[in-house]
């Protein structure tokens, strides 16, 4: 059975949150700070910290949904493999 952490740091699982990040990501860095980047240009440092955080939510709720679905697939799989030496 896989660990939430070795699951979490899959090759294939990083990739696929990431491309959600940057997707989800843009659309609600468009939404919230789209005024202030393109027309108003007032942007503080602040700001781009929260931007910066604006990609790491969905990176991280990504990540954890497929890493806790990695991880009970892994688990039902190690049942199948132990049922079936048992009988």
């Amino acid at each position: 059975m896989k660990t939430f952490f070795e699951a979490a740091i899959e090759k294939s699982i990083a990739m696929t949150a990431a491309r959600v990040a940057l997707c989800v990501g843009s659309i609600l860095a468009l939404i919230n700070y789209g005024d202030r980047i393109f027309l108003r240009g007032d942007m503080r440092a602040i700001d781009w910290v929260k931007l910066a955080v604006t990609y790491c939510v969905p990176y991280c709720v990504a990540t954890y949904g497929a890493a806790r679905y990695a991880m009970k697939h892994s688990k039902e799989q190690g049942d199948d493999t132990a049922t079936r030496e048992n009988n």
